[in-house]
């Protein structure tokens, strides 16, 4: 290139906004996060399910409902070039897990218990806790009909919340009753919303025939007193959905969980029947809802199986993380080296990666420091790495045979502030004195 037509700089290419990367700093906290998950889905019996992030548009549209924000607004479509099938990334995973079970038959062996992890992608416009991009944690328990199922999952929760230190998550419950019970309700509702059509806002105009159960859910302010005044669904459940009710708060007394009733407690999504619940906590100061979900008996003969009663719920991950980095956990949940490895540089990197490489194959989490640099530097990067201690190969050590180990923290402040223990050892009893010294500080 001509010194006429200098080279210019490349554009700079950012993240999509709302999707959003997870730094190394944060992947100790997010691990820590799922080991607990994966700990507590072990405990109850649940299997993980891994499913397509892609899916069929008409999946979402047949069990979401068309008529909901999710389906109308904040999916995001698209048309496969190749074949010209409408297809979606998926904004919830209920849905797919049920798609599954049918397609590859796992009711067959009998009733399921089953979990996943991943992200959801939802268009919306981003903020704190919502994101587009995001991810959740789900449980979903399929052919049990009982409200045994429903208090499983709700104390799978409360067990997942206990694991990992939350201690501010408050559970709501409510039951929607059958589809009966809600047809009546949703005729009752829509005659008194037509009665007051002046008050409602452009949201519950729409949803008024469409979905009038999602008018209970409006967030805004100067619908309140109307949607107190709306008749409740509590008031046309027939025995038995009262019974399923009465006997899961029976079962969560029992177990002594807290829960409060909320009458106007309502999911987003059409397939639920029967309890909903959610999770609320205090996030940045502000409510949020950190875990949902309820009894959905329909969805599975919707999406084209054989009838079967299901429940299951989805957590959103972003969320509970924030919560407990609020609650300073992180600190405490990161993981560090354990041995950090100083040398010399060529005069002392073979042996230096020898010694690195013995340490982790007895299970020692090791650094070996790479790029070159002073002593001074590298104890820099040292204790800023978190390792327990220090392995030092200088020039004149590996001619003696021997290394120096160094404590970078220890059992007292004082020790750690001064880091002044320091000992030589043979290069063959290296490995055999860091796992020494790391029993020591257990």
């Amino acid at each position: 290139m001509s010194a006429d037509h200098p080279r210019r700089a490349a554009e700079r290419l950012n993240g999509v906004r709302g999707m959003n990367d997870v730094l190394p700093v944060d992947e100790a906290l997010w691990q820590r996060f799922e080991d607990a998950v994966a700990d507590a889905m072990r405990a109850y019996g649940y299997r993980r399910i891994r499913t397509p992030i892609v899916e069929h548009t008409r999946l979402f549209v047949r069990s979401i409902g068309e008529v909901t924000d999710i389906v109308e607004k904040e999916m995001y479509s698209f048309v496969d070039a190749l074949n010209g099938e409408n297809l979606t990334l998926r904004p919830e995973n209920t849905a797919g897990v049920v798609r599954a079970t049918i397609e590859h038959n796992l009711l067959y062996e009998g009733p399921q218990r089953l979990w996943y992890a991943g992200p959801m992608f939802r268009h919306e416009r981003p903020q704190k806790g919502r994101y587009r991009q995001f991810h959740q944690v789900g449980a979903e328990a399929l052919g049990f009909a009982g409200p045994d199922a429903d208090a499983e999952v709700i104390l799978l929760c409360q067990r997942l919340w206990d694991e990992l230190g939350i201690v501010n998550a408050r559970l709501e419950l409510n039951s929607l009753g059958q589809s009966d019970e809600r047809r009546a309700h949703r005729e009752a509702l829509i005659a008194y919303f037509e009665a007051n059509a002046d008050r409602l806002d452009a949201d519950a105009a729409r949803r008024l025939h469409g979905n009038p159960l999602r008018i209970l859910d409006t967030k805004n302010p100067a619908m309140q007193s109307l949607v107190e005044g709306a008749p409740r669904l509590s008031e046309f459940l027939g025995g038995e959905s009262r019974a399923h009710f009465e006997r899961l708060q029976g079962l969560l007394r029992a177990q002594n969980l807290p829960y409060r009733i909320n009458p106007r407690l309502v999911r987003g999504l059409d397939y639920y029947n029967l309890t909903v619940f959610e999770w609320v906590a205090d996030v940045g100061g502000a409510p949020l809802t950190i875990c949902g979900g309820g009894r959905y008996d329909p969805l599975i003969a919707m999406l084209g199986g054989r009838d079967a009663p299901a429940c299951g719920f989805a957590l959103g991950v972003e969320r509970v993380l924030a919560m407990l980095r609020e609650q300073d956990e992180a600190d405490a949940a990161e993981t560090h080296c354990n041995v950090y490895v100083v040398h010399h540089g060529d005069a002392t990197l073979d042996a230096a990666l020898t010694a690195a490489e013995r340490l982790r194959d007895a299970g020692v989490d090791v650094i070996l420091h790479c790029g070159g640099g002073s002593f001074k530097s590298q104890f820099r990067k040292a204790d800023a790495s978190g390792a327990q201690l220090a392995l030092i190969l200088g020039v004149d050590e590996l001619a003696r045979g021997e290394a120096s180990l160094k404590w970078l923290r220890s059992g007292t402040q004082e020790e750690a502030a001064s880091a002044s223990r320091q000992e030589s050892v043979t290069l063959e009893r290296i490995v055999e004195r860091v796992l020494e010294a790391m029993t020591d500080e257990d």
